[in-house]
């Protein structure tokens, strides 16, 4: 669950962005970097390895999100139209995200894994469920 809130701050910074809040996006991420850095204790050398590292696994999950989040958008957006077959699709896909999103980790786990300690590898989680709780705490009451 933590994994999906995290990953869900990443897309909505990067709509956010697509929208023209660049700025507020810019301003996520960043803040989001130098929670990992400080938190990790990654010295300047595993910065420079690490983080284009980790924010091409941002982009592939987010990308893996967003393709099923525009098929389940599409079918919606047919409401009554929708076929089964659609409703399905959407659904599958939609499951499916969570999946890949796993796969995706566990493959750049095994990257991280030849740039940091193994305590840093576990900081790194401890680390994106800190900031994730953090942006959660923080949202507007609504």
């Amino acid at each position: 669950m933590k994994r999906y809130l995290l990953a869900l701050l990443v897309m909505v910074s990067l709509v956010a962005s697509a929208q023209g809040n660049k700025k507020w996006a810019q301003e996520m991420l960043d803040a989001k970097h130098k929670m990992l850095i400080e938190q990790v204790e990654l010295t300047d050398a595993q910065q420079k390895s690490f983080m284009p590292v980790y924010e091409e696994m941002e982009k592939e999950i987010y990308q893996t999100n967003r393709s099923a989040r525009l098929l389940a958008a599409s079918v919606a957006k047919k409401g009554a139209q929708a076929t089964e077959a659609e409703y399905q699709q959407a659904a599958e896909a939609l499951s499916n995200a969570k999946v890949h999103e796993g796969e995706i980790e566990a493959k750049y786990f095994a990257k991280f894994a030849k740039m940091l300690s193994k305590k840093q590898l576990f900081l790194l989680k401890q680390a994106e469920n800190n900031f994730t709780r953090t942006m959660l705490q923080k949202r507007p009451n609504k």
